[in-house]
């Protein structure tokens, strides 16, 4: 890939696509997977402890029979030990979803930039296994952020505390050299504006790890029709936060191509990959005959 390459739409599985992809490409991965993967997986519950942990993981697997540890190594050469374990105890979903999951995070990172940021977009039921598993694959000393996005829209149950939120895990290629640019975001009012000066009321503050933001409007003008599609303000933030004019993005389940709209008006390039031809045609239909994007194929 070059920089005078058209930005692209790739109608395939994801997993197909992404090995194919040059390492280090991206600035900004933005991965929403579906929270339920409708596959069928092998059956296996696995935990990565990486070598010479010190935290209760760690001493747990030390005491597992040795028949059931082995050796690989991670990123960045770290090593990890495997333990095949009773994970599914604790969620017997999980494992299928992990196993669908942890090849396309593998990839992510692959091509993620060096001063590049992965952000995971997934809801609450999956976020803290996602989290341990990033912990494993990438260290958490490359954790950035847990982000919430919180709306306020719709049903709400009465037997429970209605669940109005989703978890944008955020992880960093090199906690040393990643790109976070916090004066291009966009700026929302402050809750108790009479408690600052009028001249930070009228310009606004800088967002926090939580993040108040509507859906995308029934009848407004974002609405594409496509039923998981994310509102442009919360990947608008993400794009102006973690990338440049000119840098690549990928969204590896662009849905709707949210991703590719608000990059495209923030000058970066893009590809996009869906293997639903349904989010395919909503992407045609969204980009018009804007120049400069390739569908595929």
């Amino acid at each position: 890939m070059s920089d005078d390459e058209p930005d692209r739409v790739i109608h395939a599985d994801n997993l197909d696509v992404l090995p194919t992809l040059p390492d280090g490409r991206f600035t900004l991965v933005y991965l929403d997977p579906p929270f339920n993967t409708g596959r069928a997986q092998t059956r296996q519950a696995l935990r990565h402890v990486r070598q010479g942990a010190t935290d209760a993981a760690a001493d747990a697997a030390s005491v597992d029979p040795a028949p059931m540890r082995s050796t690989v190594t991670g990123f960045a050469g770290r090593r990890y030990e495997r333990i095949r374990g009773d994970l599914m105890r604790y969620d017997d979903r999980f494992d299928d979803y992990w196993a669908f999951l942890e090849p396309r995070l593998a990839e992510a990172w692959r091509l993620l930039a060096d001063d590049g940021t992965l952000y995971l977009h997934l809801d609450y039921r999956e976020a803290h296994y996602a989290k341990v598993l990033l912990d494993a694959l990438f260290g958490r000393e490359c954790f950035l952020n847990e982000l919430i996005w919180a709306y306020d829209y719709g049903a709400k149950s009465k037997r429970r505390w209605p669940t109005k939120h989703d978890t944008i895990l955020v992880y960093v290629k090199d906690p040393d050299a990643y790109w976070f640019d916090s004066t291009s975001v966009d700026r929302e009012p402050y809750m108790a504006p009479g408690l600052v000066t009028p001249e930070k009321a009228a310009r606004g503050k800088l967002p926090t790890d939580v993040w108040w933001h509507t859906i995308v409007s029934p009848t407004g003008r974002e609405k594409t029709g496509y039923p998981t599609q994310k509102p442009e303000g919360v990947l608008r933030r993400i794009v102006q936060a973690s990338s440049r004019p000119g840098d690549w993005v990928l969204d590896a389940f662009a849905g709707s191509g949210t991703t590719g709209a608000v990059a495209r008006e923030l000058g970066r390039r893009f590809v996009l990959v869906d293997e639903h031809a349904e989010a395919v045609e909503v992407m045609r239909r969204r980009f018009g005959d804007a120049a400069g994007i390739r569908f595929e194929p």
